[in-house]
């Protein structure tokens, strides 16, 4: 299949300026920028934007609830079924690659492969990995059972039970792995602010993510949390919301890469008490709401490569646009293209991704506007996306 995309201005991935066009691709890669090229089908851009397909880093394709226990207690052939509609909606709006931190399986990238469902390039981690009362643990102060699946998270205590479970991820086709290395929102138990696992237990996790030329990436909120996560070889840090500069230092002489979840706070607090949100994680996600655009600014003045991610549950992804929206304001369109593109595809470390070059993929995004001039052009109005070389 050769396509050429003609008529719009490029957005490369990382370039302050547009360029200008066409792009031509062959067999689902981008082989020519610019000048004359034999195409079987022409996209015409004309007055638009043409820029990489979108990567949502923190992405839930089986995040069908705000409650923990009603997804690990789902009969898996509805979870399918939902998972793969949120994959489809999610490449409806320009997302090509997702990166599923918590939950996945062979299952889903087999499905896509064998067009079986239609979505975006899926990257998973399996189910995260929880300690007894840590985040992912569904269970309430007066419950004494769980979910019996271990869909999206899995409690898994000490050095051995961990690296076993790691080891079982990697054998099934992990990209990478999570863990929970703070209290959260959703979960009704722990402290927002607490650590969660001791030292050697994250260095057995990222010792045996870093044999497998992998890494971990860390739901962590605070800074002691971002700090003991950091310290003991995590490399990706999700939310982060009470970061200070002290800690968005250390991240950056770390490397680490912070990918915040704007999206996720603002619609919980719209929209949480109408769905049923328990009151101590209504009054969590205040606690964590207003200085999750102050953790991207420290993160920035500091140094660290920022992503993006929506880590939204329930109805709430349909607000998966509007993470953009919420991130703009903080850093401008320049930023948040580059995060949602080059940056999160320097996170996965997927070169032929979020870059608009030869010998990359052709996942594009054409929007209907310059988002330079028109920002909202990135979370609303008409959209077309290509996936592989493919119109979808």
């Amino acid at each position: 299949m050769r396509l050429s995309v003609v008529n719009g201005a490029v957005f490369d991935g990382e370039s302050e300026e547009l360029l200008d066009g066409p792009v031509h691709v062959e067999d689902g890669r981008i082989v020519q920028l610019g000048g004359e090229f034999e195409a079987d089908e022409v996209l015409d851009a004309r007055g638009g934007t043409v820029v990489p397909g979108l990567i949502d880093a923190h992405f839930h394709a089986y995040g069908i609830s705000l409650d923990l226990l009603e997804i690990e207690s789902a009969t898996p052939s509805y979870l399918a079924y939902s998972g793969a509609d949120r994959l489809r909606k999610a490449l409806s709006r320009g997302f090509t690659t997702v990166r599923d931190v918590a939950g996945g399986d062979p299952g889903i990238p087999r499905a896509l492969a064998e067009g079986l469902i239609s979505g975006p390039r899926y990257l998973y981690t399996g189910p995260a990995l929880s300690q007894t009362g840590g985040h992912g643990d569904p269970r309430g102060t007066d419950s004494d059972f769980c979910g019996c699946h271990e869909f999206m998270n899995e409690v898994v205590d000490g050095v051995d039970a961990l690296r076993h479970a790691v080891r079982d991820r990697f054998r099934r086709g992990a990209h990478a792995i999570k863990i929970m290395a703070s209290g959260g929102v959703v979960s009704l138990t722990d402290p927002i602010r607490v650590p969660q696992y001791s030292p050697d237990e994250i260095r057995a996790v990222t010792e045996e993510a870093a044999r497998r030329g992998s890494y971990v990436a860390a739901h962590a909120y605070s800074p002691e949390a971002i700090r003991h996560a950091v310290e003991n070889g995590v490399r990706s840090i999700e939310h982060g919301n009470l970061l200070d500069a002290e800690t968005a230092s250390l991240m950056a002489t770390s490397g680490a890469f912070l990918v915040p979840t704007l999206a996720a706070y603002d619609a919980m607090d719209r929209r949480g008490e109408e769905l049923g949100m328990p009151a101590v994680s209504r009054e969590k996600n205040r606690e964590v709401l207003e200085s999750g655009k102050h953790a991207v600014e420290l993160a920035r003045a500091a140094g660290v490569p920022i992503g993006f991610g929506s880590d939204l549950m329930g109805v709430l992804e349909d607000e998966q646009l509007n993470g953009l929206r919420l991130q703009t304001e903080v850093e401008g369109p320049l930023a948040v293209l580059r995060s949602a593109t080059s940056v999160n595809a320097a996170l996965l470390r997927r070169p032929d991704l979020g870059r608009i070059a030869v010998g990359c993929a052709a996942d594009l995004l054409v929007l209907d506007g310059d988002p330079f001039t028109d920002p909202s052009v990135l979370w609303a109005g008409p959209r077309r996306v290509v996936r592989g070389g493919m119109l979808v």
